[in-house]
């Protein structure tokens, strides 16, 4: 019998059945009442693992670490309410600041760290962040800022490593606050604000997703209970500004686990890591499988990986070639965790489902006039339960179009669902390109595409990719009179370079006379890329430097 076949075997309640006990069982408090709850269950295993740098925190000195920060944060003007962005990259000291700032019942807005200084001045300021904790590393983009948010001088700004004048240490703000009386029991209730997260929306900005102390409980817990299994050691290899390593540490909170941590994402080395710390649950990226075989590749501790729109004609593949539990999900910032792949439900593996409804959601299907339609029909994907975000940030209009009275928010997704309840993605109403696990709004592109003198329009599409599911490519309308000679692709290219983070950057580039257009007046990217066999076709291609 292979381990997967084991793992299959093992006894569970049956799925309507955990959900039933999922629901019923109370949430902890608040985010920082969790962290209390598994410090005195297991107060001398290891919670951290950050495994790249050697650093590691038992649940006794997180506990202990938080409550200094918090403190330390105080002693700053941190409070119930104060929205504090937070630029570092995946060190321990990330989910330390996150904690210490969910214990003051105050927000963290997490900041990319490959935004550009445009990125990072609209998200302070957007934001209101009145408090500043930053890497070192990223002091050159501060610096390179056009003009500081007014809410963010150098004395409210927290350098992790060697502050500039007028700013502060982040371990001195710890080390201070480890002298001063513990902060009181967080102030936050389930409902109160956590975390402002931005995400790519389909107009030219980000926009600031609220999502509460319930939504990041929901989400670790639906994540860690759903499949009846024990994960004692957990992986993460995405940026701890996603959303995605910071459920997973509450899943692990959950679990009474070990979260790893790797620096980076790695395709070459994911494996290795899987192997190296017997990882028994993590997100499986599928440009792990495109690696060659490896004698090892069986040899590992895995349960179960989710995957997110993995190509169905590899699933049963990637199952057998690592001998683990592969199963699909669905998320978004804006709902958390909406559906997933029972582990028994082996009769959908390679059918391309996302699954069925987890605990705390309800889902429908609806055409255009918002009619539910019946299963096999496709439509857009409607979301509900507690703990969704409660708006955009800001954004009453948004808000207002994307959830509507009865608390549905539309995802702006094209489903169908079968008579079993599981439902199938069949494309986006949403004007997104998703490359390599990043959600790139078209719009934002283009936007930036237009402030360039010589570029009178622009239209940004997906081009599928073998490696990153989707690349960029812009079609350009430059300004009568103005030659390709004098808008060459590398100005293009630099100038995007100059105001987008890196994966934003478009990897293919085309000159058009004029764009398609609606009836409306609106571009028709539908017919940019109809019947167009191969969209690389007479497009500069900025990877490999050559024309299409």
């Amino acid at each position: 019998m292979s381990k997967r076949e084991k793992i299959l075997a093992v006894a569970v309640p049956p799925w309507p059945e955990r959900r039933r006990r999922i629901e019923a069982e109370p949430l902890p408090a608040n985010v920082p009442a969790l962290l209390r709850e598994t410090a005195a269950a297991k107060p001398d295993h290891v919670a951290l693992d950050f495994f790249e740098a050697g650093d590691t925190l038992t649940y006794r000195q997180l506990e202990a670490r938080v409550a200094a920060l918090a403190a330390g944060l105080a002693a700053h003007g941190a409070t119930k309410g104060t929205h504090v962005a937070v630029m570092l990259p995946n060190v321990i000291a990330f989910p330390i600041t996150w904690l210490a700032i969910a214990t003051l019942g105050a927000v963290m807005v997490p900041v990319n760290g490959a935004y550009t200084p445009r990125e990072v001045t609209y998200v302070t300021e957007d934001s209101e962040a009145s408090l500043l904790i930053i890497d070192e590393g990223f002091l050159p983009t501060l610096d390179a800022l056009e003009r500081r948010p007014d809410r963010l001088p150098d004395e409210r700004v927290i350098v992790l490593g060697t502050p500039r004048a007028g700013q502060h240490a982040w371990q001195t703000v710890l080390d201070d606050g480890a002298k001063r009386s513990a902060p009181p029991p967080c102030p936050a209730g389930h409902d109160d604000l956590l975390n402002i997260q931005y995400t790519s929306g389909t107009t030219g900005f980000p926009k600031g997703c609220m999502l509460t102390h319930r939504y990041w409980l929901t989400i670790g817990k639906v994540n860690a209970r759903r499949d009846g299994r024990v994960y004692e050691r957990i992986l993460a290899a995405t940026p701890f500004f996603y959303m995605d390593p910071q459920w997973l540490m509450l899943m692990a909170f959950y679990q009474r686990g070990t979260l790893y941590v790797a620096r980076r994402q790695s395709a070459s080395r994911f494996m290795q890591w899987v192997r190296e710390h017997r990882i028994n649950f993590t997100l499986f990226p599928e440009v792990a499988f495109k690696q060659p075989p490896h004698p090892l590749d069986t040899q590992n501790e895995i349960v179960r990986v989710n995957a997110y729109g993995l190509n169905k004609a590899n699933h049963a593949a990637l199952e057998e070639r690592f001998d683990f539990v592969c199963r699909e999900a669905f998320g978004m910032t804006e709902i958390g965790s909406g559906m997933f792949v029972p582990m028994e439900a082996t009769d959908m593996v390679g059918s391309g489902t996302c699954g069925t409804v987890v605990p705390f959601r309800e889902t429908k299907v609806v055409d255009d006039d918002g009619n539910e339609v019946p299963p096999g029909v496709e439509g857009e994907l409607l979301v509900r339960g507690p703990g969704i975000l409660l708006g955009y940030w800001r954004k009453p209009e948004a808000t207002a179009a994307a959830i509507d009275k009865q608390g549905w928010f539309r995802t702006g997704d094209v489903f169908r669902k079968d008579a079993r309840g599981f439902h199938f993605i069949v494309g986006r109403k949403k004007d997104m390109i998703r490359r390599a696990g990043e959600n790139i709004a078209a719009g934002e592109v283009e936007a930036v595409l237009r402030t360039m003198p010589q570029v009178a329009e622009a239209a940004a599409v997906p081009v599928p990719d073998d490696q990153r599911k989707e690349e960029v490519k812009v079609y350009l309308v430059l300004q009568p009179g103005v030659t390709r000679d004098q808008a060459p692709p590398e100005a293009v290219l630099a100038h995007c370079e100059r105001n987008l983070a890196k994966f934003k950057v478009p990897r293919y580039v085309a000159y058009i006379g004029a764009l398609p257009k609606t009836a409306s007046g609106k571009i028709a990217k539908h017919v940019l890329v109809k019947d167009v066999p191969d969209l690389r076709k007479d497009s500069f291609d900025r990877v490999d430097g050559v024309w299409r």
